[in-house]
Protein backbone atom coordinates (compact mmCIF):
# COMPACT_ATOMS: atom_id res chain seq x y z
CA UNK A 1 0.00 0.00 0.00
CA UNK A 2 0.45 3.42 -0.78
CA UNK A 3 2.11 5.54 2.13
CA UNK A 4 1.30 8.56 0.41
CA UNK A 5 -1.74 11.08 2.51
CA UNK A 6 -4.50 10.84 0.87
CA UNK A 7 -5.98 13.88 -0.77
CA UNK A 8 -8.09 16.21 1.89
CA UNK A 9 -11.63 16.77 0.25
CA UNK A 10 -10.82 20.60 -0.52
CA UNK A 11 -8.09 19.23 -2.49
CA UNK A 12 -10.08 17.24 -4.38
CA UNK A 13 -12.65 19.79 -5.68
CA UNK A 14 -9.87 21.91 -6.21
CA UNK A 15 -8.25 19.80 -8.61
CA UNK A 16 -11.88 19.40 -9.84
CA UNK A 17 -12.93 22.26 -10.49
CA UNK A 18 -9.56 24.76 -11.69
CA UNK A 19 -7.71 23.96 -14.63
CA UNK A 20 -4.25 23.10 -13.60
CA UNK A 21 -2.65 24.10 -16.84
CA UNK A 22 -4.26 27.33 -16.90
CA UNK A 23 -1.16 29.69 -16.00
CA UNK A 24 0.51 27.81 -18.16
CA UNK A 25 -1.02 28.39 -21.00
CA UNK A 26 -2.10 32.08 -20.24
CA UNK A 27 1.40 32.86 -19.86
CA UNK A 28 2.29 31.08 -23.03
CA UNK A 29 -0.44 31.69 -25.80
CA UNK A 30 -3.72 33.56 -24.59
CA UNK A 31 -2.69 36.74 -22.14
CA UNK A 32 1.07 37.61 -23.64
CA UNK A 33 1.95 41.31 -24.22
CA UNK A 34 1.79 40.48 -28.21
CA UNK A 35 -2.01 40.50 -28.02
CA UNK A 36 -2.17 43.79 -26.59
CA UNK A 37 0.63 45.15 -29.60
CA UNK A 38 -1.31 43.85 -32.33
CA UNK A 39 -4.53 45.66 -31.17
CA UNK A 40 -1.68 48.59 -31.08
CA UNK A 41 -0.01 48.30 -34.69
CA UNK A 42 -3.87 47.71 -35.92
CA UNK A 43 -3.28 44.24 -36.78
CA UNK A 44 -6.45 42.06 -35.56
CA UNK A 45 -9.50 41.98 -37.05
CA UNK A 46 -13.13 40.73 -36.18
CA UNK A 47 -13.92 37.68 -37.17
CA UNK A 48 -18.11 37.04 -38.00
CA UNK A 49 -18.68 33.34 -38.76
CA UNK A 50 -21.64 32.34 -40.48
CA UNK A 51 -24.41 35.08 -39.91
CA UNK A 52 -26.22 34.21 -42.67
CA UNK A 53 -30.04 33.26 -43.33
CA UNK A 54 -28.93 29.67 -43.23
CA UNK A 55 -28.37 29.00 -40.44
CA UNK A 56 -29.36 32.07 -38.17
CA UNK A 57 -32.91 33.41 -39.20
CA UNK A 58 -36.35 31.93 -38.07
CA UNK A 59 -38.23 30.20 -40.99
CA UNK A 60 -34.84 29.97 -43.55
CA UNK A 61 -32.62 27.20 -44.26
CA UNK A 62 -31.88 24.96 -41.56
CA UNK A 63 -34.73 26.39 -39.47
CA UNK A 64 -37.44 26.39 -43.10
CA UNK A 65 -39.96 23.43 -41.53
CA UNK A 66 -39.34 23.44 -37.83
CA UNK A 67 -41.18 20.41 -37.97
CA UNK A 68 -38.48 18.47 -39.77
CA UNK A 69 -35.34 20.54 -38.81
CA UNK A 70 -34.55 17.67 -36.33
CA UNK A 71 -34.15 20.41 -33.93
CA UNK A 72 -36.60 20.09 -30.67
CA UNK A 73 -38.74 23.21 -30.87
CA UNK A 74 -37.37 24.08 -27.15
CA UNK A 75 -33.89 24.21 -28.61
CA UNK A 76 -34.65 26.66 -31.81
CA UNK A 77 -36.42 29.10 -28.89
CA UNK A 78 -33.42 28.82 -27.19
CA UNK A 79 -30.79 29.34 -29.87
CA UNK A 80 -33.46 31.92 -31.88
CA UNK A 81 -33.88 34.04 -28.62
CA UNK A 82 -30.10 34.13 -27.73
CA UNK A 83 -29.59 35.19 -31.20
CA UNK A 84 -32.21 37.80 -30.88
CA UNK A 85 -31.46 39.26 -28.11
CA UNK A 86 -27.76 39.38 -27.02
CA UNK A 87 -25.83 37.68 -30.22
CA UNK A 88 -26.79 39.76 -33.55
CA UNK A 89 -26.55 43.43 -31.20
CA UNK A 90 -23.37 42.48 -29.70
CA UNK A 91 -22.14 41.46 -33.23
CA UNK A 92 -23.55 44.71 -34.73
CA UNK A 93 -21.76 46.44 -31.42
CA UNK A 94 -18.06 44.78 -32.02
CA UNK A 95 -18.54 45.44 -35.89
CA UNK A 96 -19.10 49.28 -35.15
CA UNK A 97 -15.99 49.60 -32.83
CA UNK A 98 -13.64 48.02 -35.38
CA UNK A 99 -15.35 49.81 -38.13
CA UNK A 100 -14.68 53.23 -35.87
CA UNK A 101 -10.91 52.69 -35.64
CA UNK A 102 -10.05 51.27 -39.10
CA UNK A 103 -9.43 47.62 -38.34
CA UNK A 104 -11.01 45.07 -40.25
CA UNK A 105 -14.13 43.26 -40.55
CA UNK A 106 -13.99 39.41 -42.47
CA UNK A 107 -17.10 37.78 -42.97
CA UNK A 108 -17.39 34.14 -43.30
CA UNK A 109 -20.21 32.20 -44.61
CA UNK A 110 -21.42 29.06 -46.14
CA UNK A 111 -22.04 29.02 -49.58
CA UNK A 112 -21.07 26.00 -52.56
CA UNK A 113 -19.63 27.38 -55.78
CA UNK A 114 -22.20 26.01 -58.05
CA UNK A 115 -25.50 26.01 -57.91
CA UNK A 116 -25.85 22.08 -57.39
CA UNK A 117 -23.51 22.13 -54.44
CA UNK A 118 -21.40 19.43 -55.98
CA UNK A 119 -18.64 20.92 -54.91
CA UNK A 120 -19.52 20.90 -51.16
CA UNK A 121 -17.52 18.94 -48.74
CA UNK A 122 -18.66 15.40 -47.57
CA UNK A 123 -19.78 16.60 -44.64
CA UNK A 124 -21.85 19.46 -45.76
CA UNK A 125 -23.89 16.97 -48.58
CA UNK A 126 -24.47 14.59 -45.56
CA UNK A 127 -25.69 17.26 -43.50
CA UNK A 128 -27.96 18.39 -46.42
CA UNK A 129 -25.64 22.15 -45.82
CA UNK A 130 -26.19 23.52 -49.00
CA UNK A 131 -26.60 27.66 -49.91
CA UNK A 132 -25.75 28.43 -53.63
CA UNK A 133 -24.33 31.36 -54.84
CA UNK A 134 -27.35 34.20 -55.12
CA UNK A 135 -29.48 32.03 -52.51
CA UNK A 136 -31.18 33.44 -49.62
CA UNK A 137 -29.43 31.14 -47.25
CA UNK A 138 -26.23 32.64 -48.54
CA UNK A 139 -27.58 36.17 -47.81
CA UNK A 140 -26.28 37.50 -44.50
CA UNK A 141 -28.82 39.19 -41.84
CA UNK A 142 -28.86 42.52 -42.75
CA UNK A 143 -28.16 43.93 -39.47
CA UNK A 144 -24.57 42.20 -39.38
CA UNK A 145 -24.02 41.90 -43.08
CA UNK A 146 -20.47 43.21 -44.45
CA UNK A 147 -20.16 47.14 -45.42
CA UNK A 148 -18.46 48.46 -48.42
CA UNK A 149 -14.96 46.82 -49.07
CA UNK A 150 -15.21 44.17 -46.47
CA UNK A 151 -14.03 41.03 -47.27
CA UNK A 152 -15.89 38.14 -47.29
CA UNK A 153 -14.35 34.56 -47.20
CA UNK A 154 -17.40 31.13 -48.71
CA UNK A 155 -16.50 27.93 -47.27
CA UNK A 156 -18.35 24.54 -47.49
CA UNK A 157 -17.10 22.78 -44.36
CA UNK A 158 -16.88 23.54 -40.75
CA UNK A 159 -13.16 24.80 -40.73
CA UNK A 160 -12.69 28.09 -42.48
CA UNK A 161 -9.13 27.80 -42.20
CA UNK A 162 -9.11 24.33 -43.37
CA UNK A 163 -11.60 24.91 -46.69
CA UNK A 164 -10.71 27.93 -47.67
CA UNK A 165 -7.36 30.71 -48.03
CA UNK A 166 -8.36 32.37 -44.69
CA UNK A 167 -4.73 31.95 -43.70
CA UNK A 168 -3.57 33.43 -46.53
CA UNK A 169 -5.81 36.46 -47.05
CA UNK A 170 -4.73 37.32 -43.54
CA UNK A 171 -1.34 36.91 -43.68
CA UNK A 172 -1.56 39.52 -46.83
CA UNK A 173 -3.15 42.07 -44.66
CA UNK A 174 -0.52 41.74 -41.66
CA UNK A 175 -3.47 40.24 -39.22
CA UNK A 176 -1.71 38.06 -36.07
CA UNK A 177 -5.10 38.97 -33.54
CA UNK A 178 -8.48 37.81 -33.93
CA UNK A 179 -11.85 38.70 -32.30
CA UNK A 180 -14.22 36.06 -32.91
CA UNK A 181 -17.89 35.80 -33.22
CA UNK A 182 -20.92 34.20 -34.80
CA UNK A 183 -22.55 30.65 -34.85
CA UNK A 184 -22.81 27.89 -33.71
CA UNK A 185 -19.95 28.23 -30.68
CA UNK A 186 -19.30 24.23 -30.44
CA UNK A 187 -18.84 23.80 -34.28
CA UNK A 188 -17.57 26.19 -36.93
CA UNK A 189 -16.62 28.82 -34.08
CA UNK A 190 -14.88 26.61 -31.89
CA UNK A 191 -13.02 24.63 -35.08
CA UNK A 192 -11.89 28.25 -36.27
CA UNK A 193 -10.36 29.46 -33.10
CA UNK A 194 -8.09 26.39 -32.45
CA UNK A 195 -7.26 25.79 -35.76
CA UNK A 196 -6.39 29.93 -35.62
CA UNK A 197 -4.59 29.39 -32.56
CA UNK A 198 -2.56 25.98 -33.58
CA UNK A 199 -1.31 28.92 -36.76
CA UNK A 200 0.06 31.13 -34.21
CA UNK A 201 -3.07 33.73 -33.91
CA UNK A 202 -3.97 35.52 -30.91
CA UNK A 203 -7.31 34.85 -30.72
CA UNK A 204 -10.34 36.28 -28.50
CA UNK A 205 -13.83 34.57 -28.19
CA UNK A 206 -16.56 37.10 -27.72
CA UNK A 207 -18.81 34.85 -25.10
CA UNK A 208 -22.11 36.75 -26.17
CA UNK A 209 -21.70 37.45 -29.51
CA UNK A 210 -21.62 33.78 -30.11
CA UNK A 211 -24.22 30.96 -29.02
CA UNK A 212 -24.95 26.81 -29.41
CA UNK A 213 -28.39 25.65 -29.45
CA UNK A 214 -28.58 24.38 -25.71
CA UNK A 215 -27.16 26.44 -22.43
CA UNK A 216 -24.88 23.04 -22.27
CA UNK A 217 -22.79 22.85 -25.38
CA UNK A 218 -22.60 26.80 -24.71
CA UNK A 219 -20.69 26.88 -21.56
CA UNK A 220 -18.84 23.54 -22.48
CA UNK A 221 -17.37 25.99 -25.37
CA UNK A 222 -16.67 28.32 -23.37
CA UNK A 223 -14.94 25.81 -20.49
CA UNK A 224 -13.38 24.22 -23.74
CA UNK A 225 -11.67 27.43 -25.15
CA UNK A 226 -10.95 30.01 -22.47
CA UNK A 227 -7.44 30.28 -21.55
CA UNK A 228 -6.09 27.21 -23.66
CA UNK A 229 -7.12 28.34 -27.09
CA UNK A 230 -8.19 31.85 -26.84
CA UNK A 231 -9.19 34.72 -24.08
CA UNK A 232 -12.92 34.92 -23.76
CA UNK A 233 -14.45 38.16 -23.33
CA UNK A 234 -18.12 39.43 -23.53
CA UNK A 235 -18.91 42.21 -25.46
CA UNK A 236 -18.32 45.34 -23.20
CA UNK A 237 -15.24 44.09 -22.44
CA UNK A 238 -13.88 43.75 -25.91
CA UNK A 239 -15.21 47.19 -26.37
CA UNK A 240 -13.27 48.43 -23.55
CA UNK A 241 -10.24 47.36 -24.29
CA UNK A 242 -10.01 48.84 -27.75
CA UNK A 243 -10.97 52.06 -26.03
CA UNK A 244 -7.93 51.83 -23.59
CA UNK A 245 -5.45 50.08 -26.24
CA UNK A 246 -6.30 52.38 -29.65
CA UNK A 247 -8.03 55.79 -28.13
CA UNK A 248 -6.03 55.73 -25.46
Amino acid sequence: MSDKPKPKAGEQQTFRDVDPLRDTYRRSITHVPAVTRSLEHHKTALLCIDMQYLDAARGHGVFADAETSNMPVEAQEYYFEQLEQNVLPNVARLQAAFRARQLEVIHTRIQSLTRDGRDRSPGHKRLGLHAPPGSKEAEFIESVAPLDDEIVINKTASGVFNSTNLEYVLRNLDIDGLFVVGVYSNECVSTAIRDACDRGFYVTLISDGCTAVTPELQRATMTTMKDRYARVFTTAEAIDELREVIDA
